[in-house]
């Protein structure tokens, strides 16, 4: 069986979970990047229904913006339902600019605060569809095609759903969120074949070098964040904005800091190895080895 049939059985078995269990279609989360781009044209050729949900994290490049709105367009005119989700932080309307100062601290590798609030929590009571693949990384390489979802990556509940797993079926039963990965044991090659073949419009980020769309300067991304900031110097100062900021804030909350200016904090958090007495997200002080 062929990967694209794989996972259209996949779709369309999750769909049927979905009506009888929940009564409602599947909820795709669509990001604008390649693997939700395999997802929705799965979803189409699957031919189920389904409905679409996008989450503004307020740190997406423009061309990612844009291009989730021409998707939509065309959607909407297809009769598919999409929504754009707009970020909330304890009931009130929020941005990455914003969590900064509220939380005190950057967002970093180990802290990634910024996804939970801006792009995690949605879909509750629903059967949703996304684009994780166990290629991606090393944190998805344990991924199953049906999750549902613990309080912690240890907690998480994997059904075997290709083999018909019934214990799938309570959890649905309880109304929880489950999530489906149709394409989880695909490689970044099998997503770009398909992505040729159905000649799919992508995120023109793509075409202009990048090879992940996500928030710009996200601390998963490594050292393309300066190619990032070079390509829109706008999210460079907003940050350093938001660093002066959660400086404020730290010191009208009487909290010690590592760092004297916004410059100094955006230098730690690019991993510029150049402060005196640096210290880590930790607070214990880098040494000479690690310069």
């Amino acid at each position: 069986m062929d990967l694209e049939h794989k996972a259209i059985m996949r779709l369309q078995e999750a769909a049927n979970l979905s009506e009888f269990y929940y009564q409602k279609p599947l909820l795709l989360t669509y990001s604008g990047g390649k693997d939700s781009e395999v997802c929705l044209e799965l979803c189409r050729r699957a031919g189920v229904p389904f409905e679409v949900i996008h989450s503004l994290t307020t740190a997406d490049a423009p061309e990612t913006v844009y291009h989730v709105k021409r998707v939509f367009h065309r959607l909407e005119l297809e009769g598919v339902k999409c929504e754009v989700l707009y970020p909330r932080y304890k009931g009130q309307p929020t941005s990455m600019w914003a969590l900064i100062p509220q939380k005190l601290m950057p967002p970093v590798r180990t802290v990634r605060y910024c996804c939970q609030v801006l792009k995690e929590g949605r879909g509750k009571n629903r059967c949703m569809v996304l684009g994780v693949r166990r290629a991606e990384s090393q944190n998805r390489s344990d991924s199953g095609v049906a999750e549902l979802p613990g309080k912690t990556r240890a907690a998480k509940q994997i059904f075997d759903f290709d083999n018909g797993d019934k214990s799938i079926i309570a959890p649905c039963q309880m109304k929880a969120k489950i999530k489906i990965h149709p394409i989880v044991d695909w490689t970044d090659r099998d997503v770009w074949n398909f992505l040729t073949d159905a000649k799919t419009e992508v995120n023109p980020c793509y075409s202009m070098g990048f090879q992940r769309v996500g928030c710009v300067g996200c601390p998963m991304a490594d050292k393309l964040r300066w190619r990032e900031f070079r390509q829109w110097p706008k999210f460079e100062n907003l940050y350093r904005h938001a660093f002066a900021r959660m400086l404020e804030e730290r010191k009208a909350r009487g909290k010690e800091s590592q760092w004297k200016t916004a410059d100094d904090v955006f230098r730690w958090w690019m991993d510029d190895k150049n402060l005196d007495g640096q210290l880590d997200i930790f607070g214990r002080e880098v040494g000479t080895d690690d310069l």
